[in-house]
């Protein structure tokens, strides 16, 4: 249903789907011969070099991971370490030289234009290496040095960890009583500060939209498609037979339905009313749009999921497992629409029949549904102490960073509620002044564009590609975030400037080959040593080598491991 907004139109170019192009290209076609290797010689030796190298970060050299050397010139120095630490700290000067860690949560840098780059690295520095360490060391903002700097864990007042298992109903509900005794929630200041982003950058999104592309969506709306630019892609795509829209509303509805019925056969488990369901939905087909509009130009995804929670924690406080539900059917709804419109917009371009599209997609997901689920059950009950990060041994892959986050979520949101931790009296009341900030501030940008349409760089501010500079801290780190950025900027700037054909030629058929490479190494790693257990204990298997910077700063303050300030 939003095929006219986010597949036809020539603006709406999704730039990850390049690299598969140029990798279906290469795969397919015949270069002519010139001098240098073809672009499928070119994807085999990187794609082999790509899996060879991939054993050094994988297993054998996992420092290259988080390359923190500031942590060894200091090694008795917490603010130091908590500067340099590339794993649990602000990562100046860290690096990486991981492909999977430069491309895990921002995707790959080499398909996203140098304007979005430039814009998330905007936003990467201001937090990071300003309103961060002015937070933390100047005015000691939320009782920040009590806490890790950087940390994807809940804490109590005293600077331990919080254990939920102590508020908890047997019915999973919120224990009150128990939860007053027990003491208040606090995050570790980047956390916290990443979520107040996330206010921003929901509201900063609808308002980008609806100033810069909102007149392109109500001429598509009004079905006024000759006004519409058309590229060659869509011009030849008319000659195919279209898929009927009743098609996708009988998924729709039959999804909804089964939903729904959840909501009533398992009402106890799942905590979420079917209204809540209905909500859930509705939220989700709101919010598509825009955030698919920004994806499909900057290759860049704004969350909502915060929102989300936000929402319904208001709504249903003290109920983690439906808040969790609502995210799901909210947010990751959003995730899979806008992911079936990106594989559309690439048979776009690859000129296939729109009706085979759909079969395989609807194929494609049916089949991996039932596999996940599988695969899911076998690992939760194959795998011992997963994702406990205490449990785990430390180069463990099963640690499970963005599922930690995931939990984290569910207790902020679900379990307390954001009435306790953003609402009067709330110490994170001042956070959600952002939600007004975000709203304004693409207004300013807009302004300036009409001032001086002349000036082509202004558009390409975007606020809330910015304001991505910080999203998904933790689980993603400032060293992953930063690496991405250089990544980025040495190929879709310094090369493509400095060598365009190598550039259009190569640089989407090497995102390809790193990325396949980095898989299959990473699955053969997997099944034949790190499934085994057969794990490395030597100096170059510890990915950061900077003890201290988890510690606390706080006078009084007593966490193993780490001195004690007076």
């Amino acid at each position: 249903m939003l095929r006219r907004y986010l597949v036809d139109p020539a603006e709406m170019w999704w730039p990850s789907n390049l690299a598969q192009v140029s990798l279906f290209r290469a795969l397919h076609e015949k270069d002519p011969k010139k001098k240098g290797l073809t672009r499928m010689q070119f994807f085999l030796v990187a794609f082999v070099a790509s899996f060879a190298y991939y054993a050094l970060p994988g297993y054998l050299f996992q420092i290259l991971t988080f390359f923190s050397w500031v942590c060894w010139a200091w090694p008795h120095s917490i603010t130091a370490q908590q500067i340099g630490s590339g794993y649990h700290g602000l990562g100046v000067g860290a690096f990486t030289l991981d492909w999977a860690g430069i491309s895990a949560y921002h995707g790959s840098p080499l398909v996203t234009p140098w304007s979005s780059i430039l814009n998330v690295g905007i936003g990467f520095v201001m937090f990071i290496y300003i309103i961060v360490p002015v937070c933390y060391w100047k005015f000691n903002t939320f009782d920040a040095r009590k806490f890790p700097i950087f940390s994807n864990q809940l804490f109590t007042s005293s600077g331990h960890k919080y254990d939920t298992t102590k508020i908890l109903t047997p019915q999973y509900d919120l224990n009150v009583s128990a939860y007053n005794s027990y003491g208040k929630l606090y995050l570790s200041p980047l956390f916290a500060l990443s979520i107040g982003s996330g206010f921003a950058r929901f509201t900063a999104t609808l308002t980008h939209v609806a100033l810069f592309h909102g007149s392109d969506i109500l001429k598509q709306s009004r079905s006024a498609m000759k006004n519409v630019k058309s590229d060659i892609h869509a011009r030849l795509m008319k000659s195919y037979k279209q898929v009927p829209e009743w098609w996708f509303l009988i998924l729709l509805i039959g999804s909804i339905v089964l939903s729904v019925l959840m909501s009533f056969v398992w009402k106890d488990q799942v905590q979420l009313p079917w209204w809540g369901m209905l909500f859930a939905f509705g939220l989700a087909w709101v919010v598509t749009l825009p955030i698919g509009v920004i994806q499909a130009t900057t290759n860049q995804q704004p969350g909502y999921d915060i929102i989300a929670q936000f929402i319904i924690g208001y709504v249903l406080p003290g109920k983690p497992i439906a808040n969790l539900l609502f995210k799901i059917y909210g947010r990751i709804s959003t995730i899979h629409a806008l992911s079936f419109l990106s594989d559309l917009k690439l048979g776009h371009y690859m000129k296939i029949p729109p009706r085979c599209m759909y079969t395989a997609q609807l194929v494609g997901t049916l089949v991996a549904g039932t596999v996940n689920l599988a695969v899911a059950w076998w690992m939760l009950d194959s795998i011992e102490n997963i994702c406990d990060v205490e449990g785990q041994h430390p180069e463990s892959p099963w640690t499970c960073p963005k599922y930690r986050v995931t939990f984290d979520a569910s207790v902020i949101w679900g379990l307390i509620g954001p009435k306790r931790l953003f609402g009067p009296g709330g110490l994170y009341r001042n956070l959600v002044w952002l939600f007004l900030i975000g709203a304004v501030l693409p207004v300013p940008v807009w302004i300036l564009s009409k001032i001086f349409p002349e000036k082509k760089w202004i558009p390409l501010i975007n606020i809330p590609v910015i304001s991505y500079g910080f999203a998904g801290m933790p689980p993603a780190t400032p060293t992953n975030i930063a690496s991405w950025l250089i990544t980025g900027t040495i190929f879709n700037y310094f090369v493509f400037k400095y060598h365009k054909r190598w550039w259009q030629k190569y640089n989407y058929v090497l995102s390809a080959a790193l990325d396949a490479g980095t898989a299959f190494m990473g699955v053969l790693l997997f099944f034949a040593l790190q499934n085994e257990g057969h794990n490395l204990k030597w100096w170059g298997s510890d990915p950061d080598h900077c003890p201290l910077a988890s510690c606390p700063t706080a006078p009084g303050i007593v966490v193993d491991g780490c001195p004690v300030f007076k």
